[in-house]
């Protein structure tokens, strides 16, 4: 499965824009909320390959997105990775549980878009 539609669920507009700008530069089909609740909708509601989802968000915080859509006994979005993105330190427990459930875990200050690309196509070869 070649990665070509992508969530961004981030309220940081200076980052969301630079991520849609990257990935659209890349050809990519990007959607992008800027809160939890419109975040949860778009990713239950379209299938996307890949979910690139912030920790800290207003509304709905990412922790309980990532529940509410792989924790329970059905995985909700199965065709779909996740990529969490926090600048949050995480403590250890808090930060394994969220890493079991996604498929990668970034820290947003050491990310560049060129790096983010570098990520995404990693995990696009990883997947086929």
């Amino acid at each position: 499965m070649a990665i070509k539609t992508i969530l961004i669920i981030e309220d940081d507009r200076f980052i969301g824009e630079m991520y849609v700008r990257s990935l659209k530069k890349a050809a990519y089909e990007v959607d992008w909320m800027v809160d939890g609740n419109d975040g949860l909708i778009a990713a239950r509601n379209k299938p996307y390959d890949l979910i690139l989802l912030d920790v800290m968000l207003p509304e709905r915080r990412g922790t309980e997105i990532l529940e509410a859509l792989r924790g329970g006994t059905e995985d909700l979005i199965p065709k779909s990775k996740v990529i969490v993105l926090t600048n949050f330190e995480q403590d250890d427990e808090s930060r394994m549980a969220m890493e079991k459930r996604a498929d990668g875990y970034l820290i947003k200050a050491e990310i560049t878009p060129s790096k983010l690309l570098a990520v995404i196509a990693q995990l696009d070869a990883t997947a086929q």
